[in-house]
């Protein structure tokens, strides 16, 4: 059922007339929230507000404020392309929220929502050695944003984001700007660790593709707007996570912490390797992060 936009410019007119028909739309198509929200009014109060360029916590008295002709065609648009297309509302107003932070997305990424956060809001504690953090690896970086949340955590620290994808590292890139990072994060188009021989981490972090082939054919259709190159890897979901544990102990310093988020493939990866002592962190939201010392995956490396 596609919208008729012009009858609905011509009917509507206040912020909140159009958050109200968004939430009808919303619930007529049976979208997926899953992507920055978790229920359909502050989906379509974002959405509203995004359309016309106002922050998401802007003062509730704007609700009744009239658009004029050009904003309502405008949120008629983005709210075709959220129930028509079914993309994710941060790929339509370009930005998602992290930490608390900022970030600039478009399709090349994922849209930032990594439980990761969680550890990096307590300064990965208790699991990272005591002391100062001089390098950090974000591996698989995407839009930058876990590297950048962990550099501002880490204010002594050197951050290297890392994704084999270049329009990826352009999207990085924007994000290091925005955040006025440059002087201590930089971006290294490599595939995994083939570009960083020499150099050693005492933190690497990664949220890499994880997604196995039957989670991701029963995804919903929002999931297909985000790069299958960041999402699936293999039929267990495993096959970038097993590579970077082959390789991380060469990356990391003798006290260095390997950190993965591997989401529901937590399953797949202690079936494969029971002998690994793997920590799952206890999360409130999500699941599948582990954490790794470097002296663990030495013990283990003929193991894996």
């Amino acid at each position: 059922m596609s919208i008729d936009q012009e009858q609905v410019v011509n009917e509507l007119f206040t912020i909140r007339d159009f958050v109200r028909w968004s939430l009808s739309q919303f619930h007529r198509h049976q979208v997926f929230y899953g992507h920055g929200t978790d229920n359909a009014w502050d989906e379509a109060v974002q959405l509203v507000l995004g359309a016309v360029d106002l922050p998401w916590d802007t003062d509730p008295t704007v609700l009744d404020a009239r658009l004029t002709y050009g904003e309502r065609k405008r949120v008629v648009d983005f709210l075709r392309q959220r129930v028509e297309e079914r993309k994710p509302l941060p790929y339509i107003i370009g930005e998602a929220w992290y930490l608390d932070m900022p970030f600039y997305v478009s399709e090349q990424v994922l849209i930032p929502r990594s439980p990761i956060a969680e550890l990096v809001r307590n300064r990965f504690e208790p699991w990272l050695r005591p002391g100062p953090v001089e390098r950090i690896l974000d591996l698989c970086t995407g839009s930058g944003c876990i590297g950048i949340v962990c550099a501002h955590a880490f204010e002594e620290a050197e951050v290297d984001l890392v994704d084999i994808s270049v329009e990826a590292l352009e999207v990085a890139a924007r994000n290091v700007s925005r955040h006025e990072l440059e002087d201590r994060v930089h971006l290294i188009q490599s595939d995994l660790f083939s570009a960083l021989q020499g150099r050693k981490y005492d933190l690497i972090v990664s949220n890499p593709p994880y997604v196995d082939q039957a989670d991701y054919a029963a995804m919903p259709a929002e999931y297909r707007h985000e790069p299958e190159l960041a999402l699936a890897s293999g039929e267990d979901g495993l096959d970038v996570t097993r590579n970077i544990l082959r390789q991380a102990c060469d990356y990391l310093a003798d006290d260095g912490l390997l950190v993965v988020e591997v989401g529901n493939s937590e399953v797949h990866l202690m079936n494969l390797y029971p002998q690994i002592p793997f920590i799952w962190v206890e999360l409130e939201h999500g699941n599948g992060v582990f954490t790794l010392t470097a002296e663990e995956l030495r013990r283990h490396r003929d193991e894996i």
